[in-house]
């Protein structure tokens, strides 16, 4: 019995030393020490898949216009509309380049161009009646037949520029009108109680179907026999 406790007491002081030892090392807890230096930004990192289209929002209450979003993608190409107004006309451009000769044409025919011509004196010895047409009944030359020898009339066929011209032999005071559709053009008088020639003469534009003549007033003293005559003559300047 003795002997076993001789043994325990060695036993029992290494154990006091072990558990002495371990109350000097865990101590108490220490300050917290301060924070450390804040470390770099990291990277950005990849763009992430493009999200579904969201539902339109709700309208803003006070009216005013939102910011404008990103531009979306092109439409479906619509149907060509109306063609519009016509623009003013631009710059006159530069002139092109002259053009090549043409050939020689074929020489013309004089007996197919534009003629109207015609001359007529007076016959008889009575005076003619006053403001009514002249008859110049005697035909000198109307190759076009434009002039009616039985009525004293000239009517048109060709639209342009004619020249009428009178010569009258009178014995007494005389004066005659040109007409032209029944409204006189011009007015030529002499006077006297003698054998006397008169003229006059005048530039008109006719038209198709315009009619020509001379008539004359009380004074109608016109003579038609023979060393006495009075022509009227009338013939086509140029056509339009």
């Amino acid at each position: 019995m003795e002997s076993n406790c001789i043994w325990l007491i060695p036993l029992l002081a290494a154990l006091g030393s072990l558990v002495s030892g371990f109350n000097m090392i865990s101590g108490l807890p220490g300050v917290p020490g301060p924070h450390g230096v804040p470390g770099l930004p990291g990277k950005d990192g990849r763009d992430g898949i493009k999200g579904a289209k969201g539902e339109p929002g709700i309208p803003d209450s006070t009216g005013r216009r939102g910011e404008s979003g990103e531009k979306g993608d092109p439409g479906v190409l619509g149907q060509i509309g109306k063609r519009g107004r016509r623009g003013m006309p631009g710059d006159k451009g530069v002139p092109g380049m002259e053009g090549l000769k043409g050939e020689k044409g074929r020489s013309g025919d004089h007996k197919i161009t534009l003629k109207s011509a015609f001359s007529a004196k007076r016959g008889g010895y009575s005076y003619p009646v006053a403001a009514k047409p002249i008859r110049f009944s005697d035909v000198i030359s109307n190759d076009q037949n434009h002039y009616d020898m039985n009525t004293g009339v000239f009517t048109c066929n060709i639209t342009g520029f004619y020249y009428f011209v009178y010569y009258a032999t009178s014995d007494n005071n005389l004066c005659v009108s040109m007409m032209k559709n029944s409204y006189q053009e011009a007015m030529f008088c002499s006077h006297g109680s003698f054998d006397q020639v008169s003229s006059g003469g005048i530039v008109l534009h006719l038209q198709a179907s315009d009619k020509v003549w001379i008539t004359s007033t009380d004074y109608n003293a016109m003579m038609g026999i023979e060393n006495h005559d009075s022509v009227f003559s009338g013939f086509l300047l140029f056509p339009d």
